[in-house]
């Protein structure tokens, strides 16, 4: 037997969530049928690799109950169910991947005859009294069970041995588990470390010199409280905050995958997270815009267009626009759109039940395809034909749009001008030519000069009023398309379609009743309704880990995006539950849960390592001190320039350098995008397949799957980066021309270079290290190279530094050693 006939084998019996009820008929009339039609069909196609003597992947169809078994696969009919029985869909030759007999394809009417054979419940001779063959269902009870598929429960907070260390609830969950452990929390950390990590964790920036010294020199007990205020009222918390949301929701200025062209629209989103967040939207309400913006009143017009662009969520993923089978990529798309719903707001693999049962999870493949419902009648898409448009929404103010009228008016009247010219110059031409003259082909030849050049003029009008037509903003965006259920795709397959699935949504994550989708609308509205239930168990305790892990390097859920069987469990579960419902009573105010946190003396620790305590706790999962952490990517590069005195802090609007839809990569594959820019990091172009060189080192969320825990590497490459590329080299040359405008007195420099660039004062070694390191290395500089200027700043934006001689070269060579030690890329 061939090779592809095998593989074909081996698939054969995948029935996604369908259970076998196979049950032979009595009547003699479907017997009969089988041995005149069936058996002498597959007594000739089939026995030869199926039957007594061979079967290929263990299945064998000349008996009853081989066939019924199936092969290694599992069944390979249903009976009463053709359109979900492989063997049938292999017999049809729809699957490029499962054809048989895979010589030739048999011909309809004996594809019809098995199709009937099928339909009439699979009559056999041998199959009175048979038992159906058992098929494992998902246990919806049992998965109920499961610790992340119960609501969470309000527990009373627990009592600790030594209450004088508690700030908030959430020291004493942290506190019990240390006193279990038999362990004791670090000390607090410094008021200068604080600072620090705080303003890191809350703007992604350093703390400026006289931030530092107005926390110093508050000594009320209300201090930190007001320099967590502060940082929340800040718009750089948004852009902080901003960026860890885009994260998890795939953000990219491209498309990616096989025609990278931009998403020329997609800034509107990220600007829209950015402002959400600085606005503490709440986060139900955050939710319900992405998912169904496009079908919730609106007050006025702004806020329509505001939740118009919130549905880009759904239309950032990454496509195969050049696919031409138009259906597979509808169906492809809408199984990103389930995946990154699943993993966003839910931290489960839904994706992983399109073919079949979810393998860990209580996920039947008919659930998935009730979500998958709601999705394909919904518009992602404004064509699928090569190369593929996704949908966008206008989001025109009412004066642009009278604006547009008008000017369509123009251009009309235009028209209308020239058209009447010309039938009066045609009827001027045949009068010319005389009676019974035919107008020429080309009549325009024919005109006289000044009515050419009139002529000409008129033209000249039209184009220039259409060139500059008003453009009218759009955005990348969703709305409801033509409503209806999807049919299970068996083994995934859009071209083996089973019966359908309602519309709805997990059923082991809702009561008897589920969620009612009216008849007339896709139901996403619904389901950002569901998803943000306060009852659910799942949205909050999700976004409240997440939001733990982006402040402590590690949530309460190490898997971040997977509460599912095969992600980590909760190491305190009662805390994880009660921020949930903290952040739910506080109606779904992430900011007031950042200042729960904040201000716990929990996350007031220190970083103070204990022998002792390693060796009972190594990972440090239970929280007996501060984790260290390296700064992401956009930190790294915005704290370069911050301290450099070259930020760039204007917000909003995009920096791509194509227009939208166009290729970023012209038929050289080079990319022409631009970062020189001193703009934060958060606005920079995310260009799937092609990351800048600054953040593809240090650990960049892949732009194309929802991400909510980056990775740290170290990597000498990186070291290489900083030491060697012009970012940290030319913001070393700004910080040292900051310090000679600002201080003449080299040992003050000193102090004000380590209070900018680490938050802290030189120790006495470090000063006088600093001062012989600056007279060493000024003595070693040749002549030659004393004399040249140096870019102080990156982008057609750069300044020259004036007055490089060898002391100054050497001030930028220490900036430049502080710029690149661990104290300044570290979080303690």
């Amino acid at each position: 037997m061939s090779s592809s006939c095998r593989v074909v084998l081996v698939l054969i019996g995948f029935v996604g969530g369908i259970a076998v009820t196979a049950t032979a008929a009595d009547d003699k009339a479907g017997h009969q049928f089988f041995e005149t039609k069936i058996r002498p069909l597959f007594a000739e196609h089939c026995y030869e690799c199926h039957g007594e003597d061979e079967q290929e992947s263990d299945l064998r169809l000349d008996t009853y109950d081989g066939m019924i078994q199936g092969g290694a696969a599992g069944v390979s009919i249903v009976p009463n169910e053709p359109d979900e029985s492989l063997l049938l869909t292999a017999l049809k030759y729809v699957d490029d991947d499962l054809q048989m007999p895979p010589d030739r394809k048999l011909s309809e009417d004996q594809i019809a005859a098995v199709r009937k054979w099928i339909a009439m419940g699979a009559p056999h001779p041998d199959a009175d009294g048979k038992a159906p063959v058992p098929v494992k269902k998902v246990d919806i009870a049992a998965g109920r069970t499961f610790w992340a598929f119960r609501p969470p429960q309000p527990k009373p907070v627990p009592a600790v041995r030594d209450s004088s260390w508690t700030q908030t609830p959430i020291d004493h969950f942290i506190l019990a588990k240390l006193d279990e452990q038999g362990l004791e929390p670090a000390p607090p950390a410094d008021r200068r470390t604080l600072i620090r990590r705080a303003t890191f964790d809350l703007t992604g920036l350093p703390p400026t010199p006289q931030e530092v010294d107005a926390f110093l020199a508050d000594e009320s007990p209300q201090a930190f409280s007001r320099v967590v205020d502060r940082l929340l009222s800040s718009v750089r918390y948004g852009e902080r905050w901003g960026r860890h949301w885009l994260d998890v929701v795939r953000y990219a200025d491209s498309n990616g995958l096989d025609e990278n062209i931009a998403h020329g629209n997609a800034w509107r989103y990220r600007d829209y997270v950015i402002a959400s967040l600085n606005a503490d939207k709440p986060f139900d309400t955050f939710v319900t815009e992405q998912l169904a913006g496009d079908q919730l009143p609106a007050p006025t017009e702004n806020r329509r267009h505001e939740q118009l662009i919130a549905t880009g969520f759904l239309s950032l993923g990454p496509k195969v626009l050049a696919e031409v089978d138009e259906q597979k990529m509808e169906m492809d798309i809408v199984d990103e759109q389930i995946d990154t719903v699943g993993r966003a707001f839910l931290a489960l693999t839904l994706g992983c039940a399109r073919c079949h049962d979810h393998k860990f999870d209580p996920i039947p493949t008919r659930d998935y395809y009730s979500l998958a419902g709601i999705f394909k009648s919904t518009k992602t898409m404004e064509s699928f034909t090569k190369i593929a448009r996704w949908n966008e929404n206008s989001i025109a103010t009412s004066s642009q749009l009278e604006a547009k009228t008008a000017h369509d008016q123009k251009i009309a009247v235009q028209e209308a001008t020239i058209a009447d010219y010309i039938k009066r110059a045609n009827a001027a031409l045949l009068e010319k030519l005389g009676p019974g003259a035919e107008l020429p082909k080309s009549p325009e030849t024919k005109y006289d000069e000044s009515v050419r050049a009139e002529l000409k003029s008129l033209r000249d009008r039209l184009n220039a009023l259409k060139a500059s037509a008003p453009e009218l903003p759009t955005a990348m965006g969703v709305v409801d398309a033509e409503v209806g259920d999807a049919p299970i795709h068996v083994r995934g397959s859009h071209l083996t379609l089973g019966k359908p699935a309602p519309r709805g949504v997990p059923t082991v994550l809702t009561g008897a009743g589920g969620v009612a989708i009216p008849d007339q609308r896709s139901g996403r509205l619904e389901l950002a309704q569901w998803l943000t239930d306060p009852r659910h168990p799942l949205t909050g305790r999700v976004i409240a880990n997440r939001i733990w892990r982006w402040h402590f390097g590690q949530g309460l859920v190490r898997s971040t995006d997977n509460f599912g069987e095969l992600g980590s469990r909760p190491t305190h579960p009662e805390l994880l539950d009660w921020l949930t419902l903290r952040l739910v009573r506080s109606g779904w105010s992430i900011k007031q849960l950042h200042r729960t946190i904040l201000l716990s003396s929990t996350y007031q620790m220190s970083s103070r390592h204990d022998p002792d305590a390693a060796a009972v706790d190594p990972e440090n999962q239970f929280l007996w001190r501060a984790r260290i952490r390296r700064l992401e990517a956009e930190a790294i590069r915005d704290s370069l320039l911050s301290v450099a005195g070259l930020s760039d802090f204007s917000m909003g609007g995009s920096m791509l350098h194509v227009d939208n839809r166009k290729f970023l990569f012209d038929h050289t594959s080079k990319d022409e995008t631009s970062y020189d820019t001193r703009r934060r990091s958060v606005y920079l172009p995310v260009i799937r397949n092609h990351l800048y060189d600054g953040f593809q080192l240090f650990d960049y969320s892949d732009a194309s799957v929802p991400n909510g825990s980056r990775t740290t590497s170290t990597v000498a490459p990186q070291a290489l980066y900083l030491l060697n590329g012009e970012l940290a080299s030319d913001a070393a040359s700004a910080l040292a021309a900051r310090l000679r405008a600002v201080h003449d007195d080299e040992a003050v420099r000193v102090v004000a270079l380590y209070r900018l660039t680490l938050g802290r004062e030189p120790n006495s070694d470090e000063r006088s290290q600093a001062v012989a390191f600056l007279g060493r290395f000024a003595a070693s500089v040749p002549e030659e190279v004393a004399g040249t200027t140096a870019k102080a700043c990156p982008g057609p934006e750069a300044i020259e530094v004036a007055g490089t001689g060898a002391r100054d070269l050497a001030w930028t060579a220490l900036c430049h050693v502080l710029l690149v030690s661990n104290e300044f890329i570290h979080i303690r």
